[in-house]
């Protein structure tokens, strides 16, 4: 499996606001049908990826992520460590039965891995 951007999230202190304007500029959907209320963006078109909007941390600015499918997250976490990443979020598992992780890479970007649920 060559691993692949399956989505990206925006991080933003006022994630309401964001995903409205989003929805409004490009036509986009917006769904919180999912187990934590996550704002879903959904473009309705094949060529792109969908994503989302999640609360930022308390003081964090607005930021985007990008996040890779990889068949092990646990074993993609430790060969990142060993290139240099630091673990930002650990490994967690979702209600919806993905489990994702975000880490920093050795420049100082954001970046999140997530493998899809198993049967």
């Amino acid at each position: 499996m060559n691993p692949a951007v399956v989505r990206w999230q925006l991080i933003s202190p006022t994630p309401d606001t964001a995903a409205a304007f989003y929805a409004k500029l490009f036509g986009w959907s917006v769904h919180q049908d999912n187990a934590l209320g996550y704002r879903e963006l959904r473009s309705g078109n094949d060529r792109g990826i969908d994503g989302g909007v999640w609360p930022a941390p308390p003081n964090a600015p607005s930021f985007v992520q990008l996040f890779i499918e990889v068949p092990d997250v646990d074993a993609c976490i430790a060969s990142a460590q060993q290139l240099g990443a630091t673990v930002i979020v650990p490994r967690t598992a979702l209600p919806d039965r993905d489990v994702m992780a975000v880490l920093r890479n050795p420049t100082g970007v954001t970046f999140g891995l997530s493998s899809a649920p198993t049967a």
